[in-house]
Protein backbone atom coordinates (compact mmCIF):
# COMPACT_ATOMS: atom_id res chain seq x y z
CA UNK A 1 0.00 0.00 0.00
CA UNK A 2 1.44 3.29 -0.51
CA UNK A 3 2.57 6.08 2.18
CA UNK A 4 3.44 9.67 2.08
CA UNK A 5 6.25 11.05 4.69
CA UNK A 6 5.69 14.57 6.14
CA UNK A 7 8.64 15.39 8.36
CA UNK A 8 8.96 12.63 11.30
CA UNK A 9 5.60 11.13 10.56
CA UNK A 10 4.21 8.14 7.86
CA UNK A 11 1.01 7.88 6.86
CA UNK A 12 -0.44 4.41 4.68
CA UNK A 13 -3.22 4.70 3.02
CA UNK A 14 -4.90 2.97 0.48
CA UNK A 15 -7.87 3.91 -2.42
CA UNK A 16 -10.83 3.07 -4.20
CA UNK A 17 -13.03 3.99 -7.06
CA UNK A 18 -13.63 7.17 -8.83
CA UNK A 19 -15.28 9.98 -8.05
CA UNK A 20 -15.93 13.10 -5.81
CA UNK A 21 -13.14 12.42 -3.01
CA UNK A 22 -14.00 10.20 0.29
CA UNK A 23 -11.56 10.25 3.07
CA UNK A 24 -13.42 7.18 5.32
CA UNK A 25 -11.87 6.11 8.63
CA UNK A 26 -12.63 3.06 10.57
CA UNK A 27 -13.18 2.08 13.97
CA UNK A 28 -11.42 0.74 16.83
CA UNK A 29 -10.02 3.42 18.81
CA UNK A 30 -6.65 4.37 18.90
CA UNK A 31 -6.11 1.09 16.63
CA UNK A 32 -7.96 2.56 14.02
CA UNK A 33 -6.19 0.37 10.55
CA UNK A 34 -7.21 -0.63 6.98
CA UNK A 35 -7.29 -4.14 7.58
CA UNK A 36 -10.02 -3.57 10.07
CA UNK A 37 -12.92 -2.80 7.50
CA UNK A 38 -14.08 -6.12 7.47
CA UNK A 39 -14.52 -6.58 11.03
CA UNK A 40 -16.49 -2.59 11.25
CA UNK A 41 -20.87 -2.24 11.17
CA UNK A 42 -20.53 -2.50 7.31
CA UNK A 43 -16.74 -1.57 5.23
CA UNK A 44 -17.73 1.74 3.83
CA UNK A 45 -14.69 0.96 1.40
CA UNK A 46 -16.58 -1.79 -0.37
CA UNK A 47 -19.97 0.07 -0.45
CA UNK A 48 -18.97 3.12 -1.91
CA UNK A 49 -16.12 2.73 -3.90
CA UNK A 50 -18.78 2.42 -7.43
CA UNK A 51 -19.77 6.54 -6.31
CA UNK A 52 -16.80 7.98 -4.95
CA UNK A 53 -13.24 8.10 -4.53
CA UNK A 54 -12.94 6.52 -1.72
CA UNK A 55 -9.84 7.11 0.93
CA UNK A 56 -8.50 5.43 3.81
CA UNK A 57 -5.49 5.39 6.12
CA UNK A 58 -4.03 3.83 9.10
CA UNK A 59 -4.04 6.19 12.10
CA UNK A 60 -0.87 7.43 13.41
CA UNK A 61 1.12 4.49 15.77
CA UNK A 62 -2.79 1.93 14.95
CA UNK A 63 -0.77 -1.33 16.67
CA UNK A 64 -0.86 -4.01 13.48
CA UNK A 65 -0.71 -0.94 10.84
CA UNK A 66 2.42 0.80 9.23
CA UNK A 67 1.21 4.84 9.96
CA UNK A 68 4.26 6.26 12.60
CA UNK A 69 5.06 9.20 14.00
CA UNK A 70 5.41 11.08 17.68
CA UNK A 71 3.14 10.69 20.28
CA UNK A 72 1.69 14.24 20.33
CA UNK A 73 0.69 14.61 24.25
CA UNK A 74 -0.06 18.18 23.84
CA UNK A 75 -2.02 18.37 20.88
CA UNK A 76 -3.75 14.86 20.15
CA UNK A 77 -6.75 15.21 18.27
CA UNK A 78 -4.50 18.03 16.20
CA UNK A 79 -2.38 15.58 15.17
CA UNK A 80 -5.12 13.55 13.55
CA UNK A 81 -6.46 16.27 11.61
CA UNK A 82 -3.25 17.25 10.10
CA UNK A 83 -2.56 13.86 9.18
CA UNK A 84 -5.90 13.61 7.86
CA UNK A 85 -5.22 17.12 6.03
CA UNK A 86 -1.66 16.22 5.36
CA UNK A 87 -2.85 12.81 3.53
CA UNK A 88 -5.18 15.06 1.36
CA UNK A 89 -2.67 17.66 0.51
CA UNK A 90 -0.29 14.87 -0.97
CA UNK A 91 -3.24 13.27 -3.42
CA UNK A 92 -3.84 17.06 -4.34
CA UNK A 93 -7.26 17.20 -3.27
CA UNK A 94 -8.93 19.87 -1.64
CA UNK A 95 -12.54 19.68 -0.95
CA UNK A 96 -13.66 16.27 -0.01
CA UNK A 97 -16.22 14.09 1.95
CA UNK A 98 -15.16 12.62 5.68
CA UNK A 99 -17.01 9.72 7.47
CA UNK A 100 -15.45 8.52 10.44
CA UNK A 101 -16.77 5.10 12.21
CA UNK A 102 -16.15 5.54 16.36
CA UNK A 103 -13.08 7.82 16.92
CA UNK A 104 -13.98 9.18 13.55
CA UNK A 105 -16.89 10.87 15.59
CA UNK A 106 -14.31 13.10 17.32
CA UNK A 107 -11.47 12.65 14.23
CA UNK A 108 -14.64 14.23 12.08
CA UNK A 109 -15.59 17.72 14.51
CA UNK A 110 -12.26 18.27 14.47
CA UNK A 111 -11.94 18.34 10.54
CA UNK A 112 -14.95 20.56 10.37
CA UNK A 113 -13.25 23.12 13.09
CA UNK A 114 -10.17 23.00 11.80
CA UNK A 115 -10.93 22.67 7.79
CA UNK A 116 -14.39 24.01 7.48
CA UNK A 117 -13.46 24.90 3.69
CA UNK A 118 -12.41 21.78 2.68
CA UNK A 119 -14.92 18.78 4.50
CA UNK A 120 -18.07 19.41 2.31
CA UNK A 121 -20.02 17.15 4.64
CA UNK A 122 -19.38 14.55 7.18
CA UNK A 123 -20.77 11.61 8.71
CA UNK A 124 -20.56 10.51 12.33
CA UNK A 125 -20.82 6.82 12.48
CA UNK A 126 -21.07 4.88 15.80
CA UNK A 127 -19.10 8.43 17.10
CA UNK A 128 -17.76 8.09 20.69
CA UNK A 129 -18.33 10.29 23.27
CA UNK A 130 -18.96 10.84 26.85
CA UNK A 131 -20.83 8.42 28.61
CA UNK A 132 -21.53 9.64 31.91
CA UNK A 133 -22.28 5.58 32.80
CA UNK A 134 -18.83 4.89 31.44
CA UNK A 135 -17.17 8.30 31.76
CA UNK A 136 -13.12 6.13 31.54
CA UNK A 137 -14.25 3.83 28.57
CA UNK A 138 -11.75 5.27 25.62
CA UNK A 139 -9.21 6.51 28.47
CA UNK A 140 -9.16 2.63 29.91
CA UNK A 141 -8.92 0.91 26.03
CA UNK A 142 -5.86 2.92 25.47
CA UNK A 143 -4.21 2.52 28.72
CA UNK A 144 -4.87 -1.26 29.24
CA UNK A 145 -5.35 -2.46 25.03
CA UNK A 146 -3.61 0.02 22.97
CA UNK A 147 -0.77 1.57 24.95
CA UNK A 148 0.92 -1.56 26.14
CA UNK A 149 1.01 -3.20 22.56
CA UNK A 150 2.50 0.53 21.28
CA UNK A 151 5.54 0.52 24.23
CA UNK A 152 6.32 -3.29 23.00
CA UNK A 153 7.31 -1.95 19.99
CA UNK A 154 8.12 1.16 20.42
CA UNK A 155 11.63 1.36 23.09
CA UNK A 156 11.84 5.39 23.02
CA UNK A 157 8.06 5.48 24.68
CA UNK A 158 7.72 5.23 27.89
CA UNK A 159 4.16 4.63 29.83
CA UNK A 160 4.13 8.31 31.70
CA UNK A 161 3.79 9.53 28.15
CA UNK A 162 0.96 7.29 26.75
CA UNK A 163 -0.40 8.28 30.18
CA UNK A 164 -0.26 11.71 29.70
CA UNK A 165 -1.32 11.62 25.85
CA UNK A 166 -4.41 9.51 26.80
CA UNK A 167 -5.28 12.18 29.60
CA UNK A 168 -5.33 14.98 27.12
CA UNK A 169 -7.86 12.75 24.54
CA UNK A 170 -10.13 11.91 26.51
CA UNK A 171 -10.25 13.76 30.30
CA UNK A 172 -9.64 17.62 29.71
CA UNK A 173 -12.83 17.95 27.58
CA UNK A 174 -14.30 15.38 29.17
CA UNK A 175 -18.20 15.81 28.91
CA UNK A 176 -18.58 15.66 25.48
CA UNK A 177 -17.10 14.29 22.11
CA UNK A 178 -13.52 15.14 23.60
CA UNK A 179 -12.33 16.97 19.82
CA UNK A 180 -14.49 20.01 20.23
CA UNK A 181 -16.16 21.80 22.40
CA UNK A 182 -19.98 22.56 22.59
CA UNK A 183 -19.88 26.04 21.38
CA UNK A 184 -18.42 25.04 18.09
CA UNK A 185 -20.53 22.69 17.36
CA UNK A 186 -23.68 25.07 17.84
CA UNK A 187 -21.17 27.54 15.31
CA UNK A 188 -20.28 24.44 13.06
CA UNK A 189 -22.13 25.33 9.33
CA UNK A 190 -20.44 21.81 7.63
CA UNK A 191 -23.67 19.53 7.06
CA UNK A 192 -23.50 16.07 8.89
CA UNK A 193 -25.34 12.96 9.22
CA UNK A 194 -25.23 11.34 12.64
CA UNK A 195 -25.67 7.32 13.01
CA UNK A 196 -26.35 7.09 16.67
CA UNK A 197 -25.28 3.50 18.67
CA UNK A 198 -24.98 2.87 22.69
CA UNK A 199 -22.45 1.41 23.60
CA UNK A 200 -19.99 2.23 26.73
CA UNK A 201 -17.56 4.02 23.93
CA UNK A 202 -20.11 5.04 21.16
CA UNK A 203 -22.34 7.33 23.47
CA UNK A 204 -26.13 7.77 22.69
CA UNK A 205 -25.76 10.70 24.84
CA UNK A 206 -22.93 12.79 23.50
CA UNK A 207 -24.16 11.62 19.53
CA UNK A 208 -28.15 12.98 20.50
CA UNK A 209 -26.53 16.41 21.56
CA UNK A 210 -24.36 17.10 18.78
CA UNK A 211 -27.61 16.67 16.55
CA UNK A 212 -29.01 18.98 18.82
CA UNK A 213 -26.65 21.06 19.23
CA UNK A 214 -25.14 21.21 15.29
CA UNK A 215 -27.84 23.57 12.82
CA UNK A 216 -26.99 21.37 9.76
CA UNK A 217 -26.87 18.47 11.63
CA UNK A 218 -29.08 14.83 10.53
CA UNK A 219 -29.73 11.78 12.09
CA UNK A 220 -30.08 8.45 10.47
CA UNK A 221 -32.85 6.11 12.63
CA UNK A 222 -31.85 4.47 16.01
CA UNK A 223 -31.73 1.37 16.06
CA UNK A 224 -29.70 1.25 13.15
CA UNK A 225 -27.04 -1.43 12.64
CA UNK A 226 -28.96 -4.50 14.02
CA UNK A 227 -31.60 -5.85 11.73
CA UNK A 228 -30.06 -6.53 8.16
CA UNK A 229 -32.72 -4.94 5.70
CA UNK A 230 -32.82 -1.47 8.54
CA UNK A 231 -29.21 -1.28 7.67
CA UNK A 232 -28.83 -2.34 4.27
CA UNK A 233 -31.46 1.26 4.20
CA UNK A 234 -29.30 3.16 6.62
CA UNK A 235 -26.08 2.13 4.15
CA UNK A 236 -28.33 3.95 1.07
CA UNK A 237 -29.53 7.03 3.10
CA UNK A 238 -25.76 7.69 4.06
CA UNK A 239 -24.91 7.49 -0.15
CA UNK A 240 -27.93 10.15 -0.78
CA UNK A 241 -26.88 12.10 1.90
CA UNK A 242 -23.42 12.67 0.31
CA UNK A 243 -24.41 12.72 -3.13
CA UNK A 244 -27.21 15.57 -2.19
CA UNK A 245 -24.31 17.52 -0.97
CA UNK A 246 -21.95 16.97 -3.67
CA UNK A 247 -20.13 19.88 -5.37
Amino acid sequence: MPSYTKGDVTIQYEEAGSGFPFLITPGGGLNSLIKGWPNQVFNAMEEYKNDFRCITMDQRNANGGESSGPVPVDDPWGAFADDQLGLMDHLGIQEFFFMGFCIGGPFALKLMERAPERVVAGVLCQPVGHNPKFPDSMYDSGHDVWAPALLARRPDLTMETCAAYLHNLYRVDSDFVYSVSRDFVRSCQTPMLVMPDNTPSHSYEAAIEVIELAPKAESTVYPWKEEKDVLAKTIIQVRDYLKAHQP
